[in-house]
């Protein structure tokens, strides 16, 4: 059994939907573009070239299923967490294979202090909905779930760490407790799982260029 500590309280942002991008609406009523909408504006080169790879058939397709698949082992993950009964009822056998590769790894998760909760940023003029935080490997951290269809190097997860070093000055403006490690674990379809731990200070400056430019 996983425990709790809800240190956010009741605080959950509505959105809306502005020039086709969605947004949060903070309780001062400031409207800040999601994280996940500020980096695919820092993507979008990498994935045209993508497309025109693979071909826009193909793109899509697998883009379609990617998004099914990252949606059903993110619940998988939250129900886990929240220590739900009748698991695996409805998922799909490749859906559990996915969430099973990583249950271990989130079996060191000793405390959960909030998921998929809502968090802003004044600073940042960014809000988002984080995966998780908590307690792994006894270090509090920004803890956010991915799928891969293969491995991930480094290199090519910069937006996951922007992501996390987002929601590390949202969850410390918000609650004034400072969380500065990140933790991306992978679930990787017929492979090994990835876990990618970092920290805030090394990203989070160049999340700020990234939104800035968001902003041009």
């Amino acid at each position: 059994m996983f425990k709790h500590e809800n240190i956010l309280g009741d605080i959950e942002l509505d959105t809306v939907t502005e020039n086709g991008k969605r947004c949060y609406v903070t309780p001062a009523g400031e409207k800040y573009p999601s994280v996940t909408t500020v980096l695919s504006e820092y993507k979008k080169d990498g994935i045209k070239q993508w497309r025109k790879r693979v071909g826009e058939k193909e793109a899509n397709k697998i883009s379609t299923q990617a998004s099914r698949r990252g949606t059903k082992v993110h619940k998988l993950c939250e129900d886990y967490l929240n220590n739900e009964e009748n698991l695996f009822e409805g998922y799909t056998p490749d859906n559990v294979v996915m969430f099973k590769s990583i249950q271990e790894i989130l079996n060191e998760i000793e405390i959960v202090y909030g998921q998929e909760r809502t968090l802003f940023s004044n600073h940042l003029r960014t809000a988002g909905r984080v995966d998780c935080v908590g307690k792994f490997r006894g270090r509090d951290h920004i803890i956010d779930f991915k799928t891969s269809n293969k491995p991930k190097k480094w290199e090519w997860i910069d937006n996951y760490f922007m992501q996390g070093s987002a929601y590390s000055v949202m969850w410390e403006e918000m609650t004034g407790i400072p969380i500065p490690n990140i933790a991306i674990i992978i679930a990787v379809a017929d492979d090994v799982p990835q876990v990618f731990v970092e920290h805030r200070d090394t990203w989070i400056n160049k999340f700020i260029e990234v939104r800035n430019d968001y902003d041009k």
